[in-house]
């Protein structure tokens, strides 16, 4: 087998919209009215590697190329954007395919290992094949950078405007990148928290940011996929709008990482590593 696509690819379909209006009858206050609503698109993507389908995930149809180079970063599949030789988006009747091509002895090595893994929204875990394998480790994060509290709540607080999917629907999760002195630099959106926040280690890999410097937000739970997700992205620090599991907690500790959730307006709890967020920036010369 060689190392490039054996076979042309079909025409593309048209991209499914992110999110659709249908019909709904509406009980309030005991009325009853009838109208439309927004609701996300929900649709099967494979992403598949040298023609084998690894993985049907349900997602939102929107920056499917990132989805695919981030899974195949978190799921260490390849280490480097520049290990995909190829990378192609095609709609099909069934869904969206998102195909890979990769060197030869990286794919010897991915079907050593490989799973069927079925994902439905919410679920990170189908298919994985030992306990060893769901919690395994995270890699560990150096990133010194330090925030000030009131960067990490302004920063949180600048990502709903940015959410234009979730505005219109109110049914989707984010996951965003953040530099200081530069806001929120990519963010994607998605009816599944993993999915999310794959697509957004793929749009970091794909602009070369050097996410040593930002932060991770979030607008979901923090459990441990997301955890070994924000370790593989690099960044020192992740902030969330819900609460950590307990084990996510364990992980972050772990790997290095500040954890900080339950984000309000007046303020978040920090769970491990609190000395990348310094209450006065008097206090960042103490931060190792």
């Amino acid at each position: 087998m060689t190392d490039e696509p054996a076979c042309p690819l079909p025409a593309d379909l048209p991209v499914p919209p992110p999110a659709r209006r249908v019909e709904r009858v509406q009980l309030r206050d005991g009325q009853v009215s009838s109208g439309t609503r927004a609701v996300p698109e929900e649709v099967p993507v494979a992403l598949t590697f040298n023609g084998t389908t690894h993985a049907v995930m349900m997602a939102s149809p929107t920056d499917i190329a990132a989805f695919a180079l981030g899974f195949a970063l978190t799921e260490g599949i390849v280490a480097a954007k520049e290990e995909i030789l190829s990378r192609d988006v095609i709609v099909v009747d069934e869904g969206i395919e998102a195909r890979m091509w990769i060197a030869e002895e990286k794919m010897k090595h991915l079907s050593a290992r490989r799973r069927a893994l079925a994902g439905p929204t919410g679920c990170g875990l189908c298919g994985v094949e030992s306990l060893a394998e769901a919690v395994k480790p995270a890699a560990h994060v150096t990133a010194t950078s330090v925030f000030a509290p009131d960067m990490v709540l302004g920063a949180m607080a600048t990502l709903g405007p940015l959410q234009a999917l979730n505005r219109e629907t109110r049914a989707v999760h984010a996951a965003a990148y953040f530099e200081p002195g530069r806001g929120i630099l990519a963010l994607a959106e998605d009816v599944g928290r993993h999915n999310a926040l794959d697509k957004l280690v793929g749009m970091a890999a794909d602009a070369g940011f050097d996410t040593a410097r930002g932060l991770l937000l979030l607008t979901s739970r923090v459990s441990i996929e997301m955890v070994q997700k924000a370790a593989v992205l690099g960044v020192g620090v992740i902030a969330a709008v819900s609460a950590p599991t307990s084990l996510a907690i364990r992980t972050a500790e772990a790997a290095g990482i500040t954890l900080a959730a339950i984000v309000r307006d007046d303020g978040f709890e920090i769970f491990t590593h609190p000395g990348r967020i310094a209450p006065a920036s008097s206090e960042r010369d103490h931060v190792a």
